[in-house]
């Protein structure tokens, strides 16, 4: 008979073999070893579910290979909201029969989990492009047109010619056929894993102005509007990151 520590072992060597599993463990009545296949079960359902919602995910990829697109990127932004710091896009053209599981909008996810997600996603994409506007040109364009303009330079940034583009709620001025999905982010793969790069990329970028501006504490509130960030621009002022069109900034400095 084999030990509770290599029966572990081989349900996680064959995980997917539903009826080696079942031979394995169908005559051991050790309450450790019932347990061990409780979990295994509860893994399975949850990845099945996983799995199905990745599926779901994929329509809209589905539906233009259907019509005959082969080049797909999905493009999504970050930082719309914050008082301070740019937006970033990222358009991201995922490799053909990739699999994230448990991908989904970005702003759903730990921290931690979207780490782990960007670092997937560097692994598992055909291309990424990611497109930067900073504050100064938010101030001067606004920020419905600073997005826009950030998801254009994501798609330029592509080393890769996509011929269909899925968009989170924005049509770009660009020649290529696309698709506006409202909240796209929780509905196709592309987008959501854009969503998750410009997040992550962003995010990063705030931390380095943390650092260089050390009283704001940007690498805590990320820009948006918190008591403590709308505190310190009352004390030190704006900064060249700041967006100086935002109400809240100009009824600080004003």
């Amino acid at each position: 008979m084999f030990t509770v520590k290599q029966i572990k072992e081989l349900i996680e060597e064959h995980a997917d073999d539903e009826a080696y599993i079942r031979n394995l463990v169908q005559d051991d009545q050790r309450k450790s070893v019932k347990q061990l296949v409780e979990k295994w079960q509860k893994d399975r359902e949850r990845t099945l579910e996983q799995k199905a919602a990745w599926n779901q995910m994929l329509q809209f990829e589905n539906e233009a290979k259907a019509q005959g697109y082969t080049c797909i990127a999905g493009i999504d932004e970050a930082g719309r909201g914050p008082l301070a710091g740019p937006v970033v896009a990222a358009a991201v053209i995922l490799k053909e029969d990739t699999e994230l599981l448990g991908l989904n909008d970005s702003k759903q996810l730990s921290e931690k989990k979207r780490l782990a997600y960007y670092d997937l996603i560097q692994e598992e994409a055909l291309d990424i492009g990611i497109g930067i506007v900073d504050a100064a040109t938010i101030d001067e364009i606004n920020i419905y047109e600073a997005s826009r303009l950030a998801m254009v330079r994501a798609v330029e940034q592509l080393t890769h010619t996509p011929d269909y583009l899925l968009i989170d709620a924005m049509t770009l001025p660009l020649p290529t056929n696309q698709e506006n999905i409202i909240k796209g982010d929780a509905k196709s793969a592309s987008i959501a894993a854009g969503a998750c790069i410009a997040k992550v990329t962003r995010d990063r970028m705030m931390e380095e102005y943390g650092r260089l501006y050390p009283e704001y504490h940007f690498e805590e509130h990320k820009g948006y509007g918190t008591k403590e960030h709308l505190a310190a621009i009352r004390a030190y002022g704006a900064t060249p990151i700041h967006r100086v069109s935002f109400a809240p900034i100009r009824a600080v400095i004003s």
